[in-house]
C-alpha cells in the first residue's frame, strides 16, 4: 500500500484491509472482485491485484520467502519492496532505492546522473540494514525535502554536494510530463425498482462504472457535473439521469441498498453523490 501512496492516506485503509484480510491464506481465498472493493480509494489498483497474487503464491508454500531473490519473484515486488522487506524483515543487507533516498544521494552527490542503486549500496550499513535503510528513508522524507529542504537540521550537511554548492532545488533533476490529455464524459443513472445500472469500468479494470452515454438510453438534463484525473488524462464527468428499454452488453443491475459490496471505482462514487446533492 506503501508504494506510491503516502503514509497518512494508508494507515486507515491498511487497518479496515487487514481487519478484513488477518492473513496471506483469508486474501489468497478471496475473491478479486472483494479485495478490489477492500481496496477502492487507494488507486493503483494492479498492485491489489498483484498482492492477492501473491497471497495465493505464499499460500501455496506456506511460508513468506526468507531472501531476497525470491521475495522479489512474488506477483508485485519490484527491486525497492523486496530490499525493505529483506532488510526489514530478515537483516540482508539490500539498500532500499525510493523517491526519497533518490532525491538525497543526488543531493549528497551533487549528481543528477549518479547511479543511485550503487551508491545507497555503498553507503548502507551491512550489519544493520533495516535501521540503515529507514534512516536514509526518514531523512529524505522529513529533512530533504522536494522543496525547501532543511539543511539545517541535516546530520550529514557538511558532506553534501548540493548544499555546498546552492543546488538543492536543481536536484534531483526534473522527468519531462507527457502532455496533459482532456475528455468530457457523460455519465447516466439509470434506475429501476431500487436497483440501479452499472457497467465495467472503461478505466479501471475490475470496477464498476455508470454506463456512458448508449443509443438506447434517454437522458434527462445534467444533475452535476465534477473533475477526476487519472495519470495525465483530465476528465470532466457531467451525470445526467436516464432510462432505458434495453441495458448495454455487459450491463448489470445492483440493488442500490448493497452497493458498498461491489468494487464501484472513484469515478461511480462520485457520480453517485452528485445524484444524492441534486436530490436534496
Amino acid at each position: 500500500m506503501l508504494q506510491q501512496t503516502r503514509v497518512a492516506a494508508t494507515i486507515p485503509h491498511y487497518q479496515r484491509f487487514l481487519a478484513r484480510f488477518p492473513n496471506a491464506a483469508a486474501l489468497a481465498q478471496a475473491s478479486e472482485a472483494e479485495v478490489l472493493t477492500a481496496w477502492s480509494g487507494l488507486g493503483y489498483y494492479s498492485r491489489a491485484r498483484n498482492l492477492r497474487k501473491a497471497a495465493q503464491a505464499i499460500a501455496a508454500r506456506s511460508e513468506f520467502p526468507r531472501d531476497y531473490e525470491s521475495i522479489r519473484q512474488l506477483p508485485g515486488i519490484g527491486d525497492y519492496t523486496a530490499a525493505a522487506v529483506a532488510s526489514i524483515a530478515f537483516g540482508l543487507p539490500h539498500a532500499v532505492v525510493d523517491g526519497n533516498v533518490r532525491r538525497v544521494i543526488t543531493r549528497l552527490t551533487n549528481d543528477g546522473k549518479v547511479d543511485v542503486q550503487e551508491a545507497a549500496g555503498r553507503l548502507l550499513d551491512r550489519k544493520n540494514p533495516a535501521r540503515s535503510n529507514q534512516a536514509l528513508m526518514e531523512l529524505g522524507a522529513l529533512v530533504c525535502l522536494p522543496r525547501d529542504p532543511l539543511c539545517g537540521a541535516c546530520p550529514i550537511a557538511r558532506q553534501c554536494g548540493a548544499q555546498r554548492h546552492g543546488t538543492q532545488a536543481e536536484l534531483p533533476l526534473k522527468r519531462p510530463r507527457g502532455k496533459v490529455q482532456r475528455i468530457r464524459v457523460v455519465l447516466l443513472a439509470v434506475r429501476k425498482r431500487g436497483k440501479i445500472l452499472f457497467t465495467p469500468s472503461a478505466r479501471v479494470r475490475g470496477f464498476w462504472d455508470l454506463p456512458e452515454l448508449f443509443p438506447e438510453a434517454l437522458a434527462s438534463a445534467a444533475c452535476g457535473s465534477f473533475r477526476h484525473s487519472i495519470m495525465n488524462t483530465q476528465y470532466v464527468f457531467e451525470v445526467r439521469e436516464a432510462t432505458t428499454k434495453r441495458a448495454p452488453k455487459g450491463a448489470r443491475w445492483w440493488d442500490e441498498s448493497r452497493l458498498r459490496e461491489i468494487p464501484l471505482s472513484t469515478t461511480a462514487k462520485k457520480a453517485l453523490r452528485c445524484l444524492t446533492k441534486a436530490a436534496s
